[in-house]
């Protein structure tokens, strides 16, 4: 066994927790009609059941889209003044931080993530309810006064209805968090289908929003699998808007079935982030930064740093550098204090990690560390693993592994790093290390990214957006940009006084015209 693994302890009192959630829908706390469940065993320790929900079928998602409905149709909330819903969004955020540890655990247990990870998570995710809650009350449209003196113009932004919202098992309670705030903060309602692995902390914020005051059918949670309960929000034509986060294969399915009814689509989807290291760069803060980026959540992060491009010239100076990070970063059990990579998701998933990895040794690149899972009879763990001597055109350079696996490559040139920096068909996440600023900022222009770092990695604030390029993903979220998403923009011609008549001569329809 790696003397940096902690081995999970069975005997943690927490692990015996199994929590027993209900679906949310109208304000109701419901079990599916049919009456089945679904187990979730904790990914970091081997036969725990740590949390069950309900398996809803299409008729129970149906349900809650009417309820949505109702709520958007005649409900109070999309007529409330902002500073009406922004009061009960910031209760809904202190609730959060009342809760916090409550929600951690339950967020470590089912994803299988560290607990000092889940915490922060939970504490940042109160600040996404914080920020979207200020800016629920200052939401606005625009006003044309130079249209002539007898005419008024008015651009009015509206809720665009009721939104569907899909979200995945890696940042379950944030990836929620960044989408239900803005959506309910416009003046929408929602209904949220959580993954099927990681249902109970999304269905506890839903309660928590219900203790804050927000009314009956305006955030409703559905548990299930995403057939019938995902397809049903893109197909129903209850649902206004379809907001997705997750795999390109999915997203591209969804966006299809919603097509077909002209439905609005928001996607966040997969992505191979670049992390460009120049030879000016700060190779110690870089050497941990990728470590950070590469390992954290297990690795199983749309952001992740997952691409190294490294100038030639420092190579073996960083790689010495972030092989001693790697050697010593603690993984294993979530529920110790001092892990800092937790578990894969799945028994399915480990062994898509594993089999990428032994592709990369197929295919020729050197596998200076890792490249194992561990600690087997106890969760699913994958050891921190490097790959040096990749070339563009292996699969572990160009595709999403989504687990703790660095791909290594090198380049001489800034134009050099750029253009493999932009090989890919993602184009989610992207950073640069360098203490020239303007090297820094001149290659994060040219680089087709949506979410960029200089000197730093998956940082995150509430008042940037997020999104993606090419098959990244489609709109934006957070920010002000993020309530653009979930708004209609409605036209408004006001006639001051008596308009030209219909019937007046040729000149006069002219002038009206222009």
């Amino acid at each position: 066994m790696l003397s940096n693994f902690i081995t999970p302890d069975s005997r943690d009192p927490r692990l015996n927790i199994k929590s027993r959630y209900q679906m949310l829908v109208d304000g109701k706390s419901v079990d599916a009609a049919s009456g089945k469940t679904i187990d979730r065993v904790s990914p970091g320790h081997t036969g725990a059941v740590v949390g069950t929900w309900p398996e809803a079928s299409a008729d129970d998602v149906r349900l809650a889209i009417a309820a949505a409905r109702r709520a958007f149709d005649t409900g109070p909330w999309p007529r409330m003044s902002g500073a009406a819903r922004s009061r009960l969004m910031l209760k809904v955020a202190d609730l959060i931080l009342q809760h916090q540890e409550e929600l951690a655990l339950a967020e470590s247990l089912e994803v299988g993530k560290p607990i000092n990870q889940a915490r922060g998570e939970i504490g940042f995710s109160a600040d996404l309810w914080s920020y979207a809650a200020g800016q629920a009350r200052a939401l606005e449209g625009q006003s044309h006064n130079n249209i002539g003196d007898d005419r008024l113009g008015l651009v009015l932004r509206e809720p665009v209805g009721v939104v569907g919202i899909i979200t995945p098992w890696n940042f379950p309670f944030i990836i929620a968090s960044e989408r239900v705030p803005w959506a309910i903060g416009t003046g929408c309602t929602v209904v949220l289908k959580p993954s099927e692995f990681t249902s109970g902390t999304s269905i506890r914020m839903a309660e928590l929003a219900r203790e804050a005051g927000i009314p009956d059918g305006v955030f409703n949670v559905v548990t299930g699998y995403g057939d019938p309960a995902g397809q049903v929000l893109a197909e129903d034509p209850g649902v206004d808007m379809v907001a997705f986060t997750g795999s390109v294969r999915v997203g591209t399915k969804l966006g299809e079935i919603a097509a077909r009814s002209v439905k609005r689509v928001g996607l966040e989807l997969g992505g191979k982030g670049p992390q460009i290291v120049f030879a000016d760069a700060d190779l110690e803060a870089a050497a941990d930064g990728i470590a950070y980026g590469v390992y954290h959540n297990a690795g199983q992060c749309c952001i992740s740093g997952s691409r190294l491009l490294v100038e030639e010239s420092i190579r073996d100076a960083l790689m010495e550098r972030l092989l001693d990070i790697s050697r010593k970063v603690t993984f294993g059990d979530p529920l110790n204090e001092r892990t800092k990579i937790g578990a894969m998701i799945s028994e399915a998933h480990a062994e898509k990690v594993h089999s990428y990895v032994e592709a990369g040794v197929a295919s020729g690149a050197r596998l200076l560390l890792g490249g194992e899972r561990v600690g087997r009879e106890a969760g699913l763990y994958y050891a921190p693993t490097v790959f040096a001597g990749v070339t563009p055109e292996m699969s572990i350079a160009r595709e999403e592994i989504f687990g703790p696996v660095l791909s290594t490559l090198t380049f001489k040139t800034a134009d050099e790093a750029v253009a493999m920096a932009n090989a890919t068909e993602f184009g989610l996440s992207a950073c640069v290390w360098s203490t020239n600023l303007e090297n820094a900022l001149q290659s994060i222009r040219r680089i087709r990214a949506g979410r960029c770092w200089i000197n730093s990695v998956i940082d995150g604030t509430p008042e940037l957006p997020i999104g993606g390029y090419k098959k990244s993903g489609l709109g934006r979220e957070l920010g002000r940009y993020g309530f653009d998403e979930y708004s209609q923009f409605k036209g408004v011609h006001v006639t001051l006084g008596r308009p030209a008549p219909w019937l007046g001569s040729e000149q006069e329809q002219c002038e009206i015209v222009r």
